[in-house]
């Protein structure tokens, strides 16, 4: 009988991910991996140990808590904090995927002699016609979770499940409703599981590290450097950013790029938050292998996780190698630190990387 570890967060979608599994007649195992936890005992989302373990007894399958805090301040915190203070905008769940939840997961199936790892996130896995693994975009675009996912190995992917491509948020709900696991109508977390209320710059100021300084105020400017007011400090700001700047310009003002070097933040009118091009770094191939110095890449990009991806053309920089995504049409609001993922015309995840700037437009 094929063995299956299943990521258990607490929450509905990988309750069903598993009964979904052992009702095929996989022999299942849960774990929950125990990432974080507040100074007032409160746990991550991601990580909801009672919860987790209800579903595993309401299943009947054996359930494992493995300890990752260390590695999540280090691979997940500590980075998230620092890229703020670099002025990027940094989304900490694609990196948790891939360096936190599957490398610990697939550590801890390899002891308990599982074959497979699987997860609640709505994609599915497929291997595509030149051999390499892909993610695939879920049935139901609202919940399709691709985006975050695009940092997967090729060793990681294929040891993976994931049961719920082809399901909606409510037929989940009914399923486990219909089972009595006991987290069918638990809502769903919007935010980052380390910030629970969403306030990122207080979480920021209260953990930078020991000998790093605090951003403190500086100047909003123009476009041509000509400065506007006083802005409270870059970690309080993202690209494409309107409310809360705090400032009076006499028509809609934006964040249109943030200039660690100057502590400074540009402000402009919504046409100055679309870029014709972006440039990117730290980037894993999925779906095809490496993009060569001569090779054009057509493709649809993602720039933000609830963004429709936008036809575009990629090519690599000659001078340092970083990739450049040309749009067909220009992009709204870019932001450096976040994530540029591609897909082909299917739905199929060939790549993606990490957004370092902008190109010549």
């Amino acid at each position: 009988m094929t063995k299956v570890l299943v990521g258990l967060s607490g929450g509905v979608d990988s309750a069903v991910a598993a009964l979904l599994l052992k009702e095929k007649g996989y022999d299942v195992a849960g774990i929950t991996l125990r990432t974080w936890e507040s100074d007032a005992g409160e746990m991550s989302r991601c990580c909801e140990i009672d919860d987790a373990r209800a579903t595993a007894m309401r299943l009947g399958i054996p359930f494992h808590v493995v300890n990752c805090v260390g590695a999540f301040c280090e691979k997940v915190t500590k980075p998230f904090v620092a890229e703020y203070l670099r002025g990027r905008t940094p989304n900490p769940c694609v990196g948790c995927n891939r360096d936190i939840k599957w490398t610990k997961m697939l550590e801890y199936a390899a002891i308990l002699q599982a074959d497979f790892v699987a997860t609640g996130h709505y994609a599915k896995v497929v291997t595509l016609p030149n051999g390499r693994f892909s993610v695939q975009t879920a049935a139901h675009a609202e919940k399709d979770q691709t985006y975050m996912l695009y940092r997967l190995s090729q060793e990681q992917l294929a040891k993976t499940v994931m049961p719920l491509a082809e399901y909606s948020k409510a037929e989940v709900r009914a399923l486990a409703e219909a089972a009595g696991i006991p987290v069918a109508d638990k809502p769903d977390s919007q935010e980052i599981c380390f910030v629970p209320e969403g306030h990122y710059a207080e979480y920021v100021r209260d953990h930078v590290p020991e000998g790093r300084v605090l951003p403190g105020e500086g100047n909003f400017v123009d476009l041509d450097g000509r400065v506007l007011g006083r802005h409270k400090g870059i970690i309080n700001y993202t690209v494409g950013q309107r409310k809360g700047l705090g400032i009076a310009l006499g028509f809609p003002a934006y964040v249109t790029e943030i200039r660690p070097s100057e502590n400074a933040v540009v402000l402009g009118d919504e046409s100055a938050v679309y870029r014709e091009s972006i440039l990117c770094e730290d980037v894993n191939y999925m779906g095809i292998p490496e993009i060569a110095a001569d090779e054009e890449l057509r493709c649809f990009v993602k720039v933000r996780y609830h963004h429709t991806a936008q036809a575009a053309t990629i090519t690599r920089e000659e001078k340092d190698g970083l990739l450049r995504i040309a749009f067909d049409e220009p992009v709204r609001a870019a932001a450096p630190g976040q994530s540029a993922v591609w897909y082909d015309a299917v739905g199929n995840v060939l790549g993606g990387g990490i957004i370092a700037g902008f190109g010549r437009d």
